[in-house]
């Protein structure tokens, strides 16, 4: 975030302001102006007008004050600041500001007393941070439908291929609904709870609330809250953007939690019956995904170093290493354990069937994973900007590096080794992208094309589990690296919220060479949490349903492949 406007940019936003508001002035004089009256027949001279009154020193003061609040809003909506201009919760006297009119107050809850009103501010979303963040959610969910159902769907057998699609699509649906029905107010939300009882301010919690069950129309919904706006609607919720919408922000973070259980599929692809993944998804998102994503990412979340002062753990991740990558890559090993290897590993050469699938999946990948990085920056500022930059050259390393790794080890560079090593990049820059200078970026394109390398091509088979798309050598061990990268390379001159933020001092003395930048030790924390969530989370949900509805089709469904005992359909009619 900036924090100051250069002189130019000051002037210009200055002329700007008075541009307009001479416009306005000049439209509502033209406006006031009354018809002039039919001439009568005798009519008498017409009166000399009166001439208008001198502006008084108080009128002065109140033009001055309200083109200072012009300004400020402008520099702030600039800059990617909290306005200073905010909107009362009525109806009138609310078009002081260019940025700031027009927008209706926010309704009362059905659950307040009679005459009170909602104490969060009212604000209006900015059009330019706004416009960004719906471009980042349209490219995230790209990423899953079709990005990942492509990339995935290559690389198993084609009688098979339906099934990842449907496991994709599936995993969509059933967490949309699981995200409009209470998780984005268990994950984003504040838990009321655990606020200060003097104060009534957000401290550190375990879990969100049911505040925003039903984004905010039910009977839990908390009644003139001043912790975050009563409802998710278009109302920014300062909290983690003082410039998007509450619903736009719902939507980006939706499209975080509909690929993180997609991701699992890798693990398990070919041996899982479709109805027992359903089942195992809806359950993994309230027992690993929504509780692991509030502490890291919430505003009050024990692990969310950057913004919350009362965190337990300063650690930090900026799009996901840890709440994306490593749960799904640790859940999918595990549920991969439980579940058992595919009938033939080991005897059968389990190759893709589309290597061109694979590819344009993983292209799409690429591409959709600007909006899951520079898009987490929750604006389009100068923070977006650096991770779009280290995205870049942290996923073109990689995916150069893998496949010479592949050329001098095993003779060929494989296309499989170029999306691997792209998707490996990404990975691993993701918890780091908006913290790291170019530099760094590169430095993690190279852990990236060659520690997930060697753990898929010589650990995999040394220790004899069958991670079918290997899930957890790519994402559970890249994010790994990138949670622990971050501690060693996170800068405080690239992103000045790890100084400027609700940390304060406390994050920037852990980025601090001279005092140690003792960031990895709380990064480490954090990676332990996820590993130990995932996994035992996984394992009692994977083995409450192994005993009770099963998890394997039959060994001959399996050998017909899971389109037709599935869904009735193959992906090829040959």
């Amino acid at each position: 975030m900036i924090k100051r406007l250069s002189p130019i940019l000051r002037w210009t936003v200055c002329g700007l302001v008075l541009t307009l508001g001479a416009i306005q002035v000049k439209a509502q004089a033209t406006n006031a102006a009354p018809a002039a009256p039919a001439p009568a027949a005798a009519a008498p001279a017409a009166a000399t007008p009166a001439a208008p009154p001198a502006p008084t020193l108080a009128s002065l003061n109140t033009s001055v004050t309200t083109l200072n609040q012009q300004v400020a809003d402008l520099a702030a909506y600039v800059t990617n600041g909290q306005a200073g201009n905010e909107l009362a919760t009525t109806t009138e006297g609310n078009n002081d500001s260019i940025l700031k009119s027009g927008l209706n107050p926010q309704p009362i809850p059905a659950n307040a007393k009679a005459g009170t009103e909602p104490a969060y501010p009212n604000m209006v979303p900015g059009p330019g941070h706004n416009a960004w963040m719906l471009t980042s959610t349209a490219l995230v969910l790209m990423m899953t439908l079709p990005g990942l159902a492509l990339f995935y769907g290559g690389m198993v057998r084609r009688k098979n291929v339906l099934s990842v699609c449907a496991q994709c699509f599936a995993i969509t649906g059933l967490v949309t609904i699981l995200w409009w029905l209470c998780g984005y107010g268990l994950v984003f939300g504040v838990n009321h709870g655990y606020c200060d009882p003097k104060t009534g301010a957000a401290t550190a919690s375990p879990l969100g609330d049911l505040s925003y069950a039903c984004f905010g129309h039910t009977v839990f919904n908390f009644p003139n809250d001043s912790c975050q706006p009563q409802y998710v609607d278009s109302i920014p919720n300062g909290n983690y953007g003082y410039w998007m919408s509450n619903n736009v922000y719902a939507c980006f973070q939706l499209t975080f939690a509909i690929i993180t259980p997609a991701l699992i599929v890798g693990g398990i692809a070919e041996r899982m019956k479709f109805s027992a993944l359903v089942i195992f998804i809806g359950a993994w998102m309230f027992i690993v995904y929504f509780p692991l994503a509030h502490n890291v990412w919430g505003v009050d979340g024990m692990f969310n170093g950057v913004w919350n002062a009362n965190a337990k753990v300063k650690g930090m991740d900026f799009a996901g290493g840890t709440v994306v990558h490593m749960s799904s890559g640790w859940s999918g090993l595990t549920l991969a354990l439980i579940v058992g290897r595919r009938i033939g590993w080991g005897k059968t050469h389990f190759s893709p069937h589309s290597t061109v699938l694979t590819f344009i999946g993983a292209s799409l990948l690429w591409v959709g994973w600007y909006g899951f990085n520079a898009g987490s920056a929750c604006a389009a500022d100068i923070i977006a900007a650096n991770a779009f930059t280290t995205t870049t050259l942290a996923t073109a390393t990689a995916s150069f590096v893998w496949p010479t790794m592949e050329y001098f080890l095993k003779g060929k560079a494989t296309v499989i080794g170029f999306c691997s090593g792209a998707v490996a990049g990404l990975v691993v820059i993701t918890p780091a992208c908006g913290y790291v200078n170019p530099a760094g970026g590169m430095i993690i394109g190279v852990i990236a094309g060659t520690i997930p390398y060697l753990t898929t091509t010589y650990m995999k088979p040394l220790l004899g589990y069958d991670d079918a798309l290997d899930v957890f050598g790519v994402h559970a061990v890249g994010g790994m690296c990138g949670a622990m990268a971050t501690g060693f390379l996170a800068d405080p001159l690239i992103n000045p919220n790890l100084s400027g933020g609700a940390g304060g001092q406390a994050m920037a003395d852990l980025c601090d060479w001279s005092k140690g930048h003792l960031l990895y030790v709380q990064q480490f924390y954090i990676v332990l949490f996820t590993m130990c969530i995932s996994c035992i989370g996984t394992a009692i949900i994977g083995y409450a349903l192994k005993f009770t509805i099963g998890l394997r089709p039959t060994p001959e469904q399996e050998e017909s492949g899971l389109d037709l005992s599935d869904h009735g359909e193959e992906g090829y009619i040959l």
